[in-house]
């Protein structure tokens, strides 16, 4: 009987793990892994040398991804990243994760505290997907529960997480998706918006000025993991007659006390 041959393949910070060379689940999932934690969309010959794999096998694989809707390719280059359904399924884990009691219960204290509706979002794609929130008592509220997906670029969360890419990345990411005015607000000039981003990042929060619905403002802090990476946004939501942007900044000390708890909540 014939045995599977086995190859050292690398597993990044956890060091190296014998996988069969037969094992194409398993090569998939080593591939998904690496594009996934890649700060810049990274190309076939790279995917290659991380993993370990020759050209033809990962090339096949990847083509099998992206029939999936798992990777997708940059418009007009070369490289991979995740696509909407891979990201999307990371949503719905979070989502049902058994520590989302916990979060939720942040959230709530949260609300408690600033008496405005909040919410726990991550980056899908080109957009931001909600995983969870919670409204404010007050009357005048925006409906936007877990699951729901708003434009990156005109969201307070969104434009955090951009701020949050490599430079160049950031700028490939602004050239490459669609700028589309939802409010007379919206940023729509990707000098504009490069130049907001800089400034998020510097300051290490976002705010958002009636930019996607009009008459709401929004601010958000980043929810980091262990090696200080931005993987989440906590933000907090008010109609503009009750409050701005520039007044919300007294939310901060206590939405990044929470966004702190949060994180300790996920499993990384």
């Amino acid at each position: 009987m014939l045995e599977a041959t086995e190859i050292e393949c690398p597993l990044g910070e956890h060091g190296t793990e014998a996988i069969p060379a037969g094992s194409a689940i398993l090569r998939a999932i080593r591939i998904v892994d690496m594009i996934a934690r890649h700060d810049t969309p990274p190309q076939l010959a790279e995917i290659c040398r991380q993993v370990g794999l020759p050209k033809p096998t990962v090339y096949r694989i990847l083509s099998t991804l992206e029939h999936a809707g798992w990777i997708c390719r940059e418009p007009g280059s070369k490289r991979y990243t995740c696509a909407s359904d891979l990201t999307a399924v990371a949503g719905e884990v979070l989502m049902r994760s058994p520590t989302r009691v916990a979060r939720r219960a942040l959230l709530e204290e949260l609300v408690e505290q600033t008496g405005e509706s909040c919410n726990l979002t991550i980056p899908n794609v080109s957009s931001v997907l909600y995983l969870d929130r919670v409204e404010s008592d007050w009357p005048l509220r925006t409906m936007l529960s877990a699951g729901s997906r708003v434009p990156m670029h005109a969201s307070a969360s969104g434009k955090l997480f951009l701020s949050a890419m490599p430079k160049r990345s950031r700028e490939r990411a602004i050239r490459l998706v669609p700028l589309v005015r939802h409010t007379v607000h919206t940023l729509i000039d990707p000098a504009k918006l490069l130049c907001e981003l800089d400034d998020v990042r510097t300051r290490g929060y976002a705010t958002e000025n009636e930019e996607y619905l009009a008459g709401i403002c929004c601010i958000a802090v980043p929810v980091r993991d262990e090696d200080s990476r931005v993987v989440a946004a906590l933000s907090v939501h008010a109609p503009v007659t009750r409050t701005r942007p520039d007044q919300m900044v007294e939310f901060l000390p206590l939405m990044r006390e929470c966004a702190d708890a949060i994180a300790q909540t996920i499993d990384w």
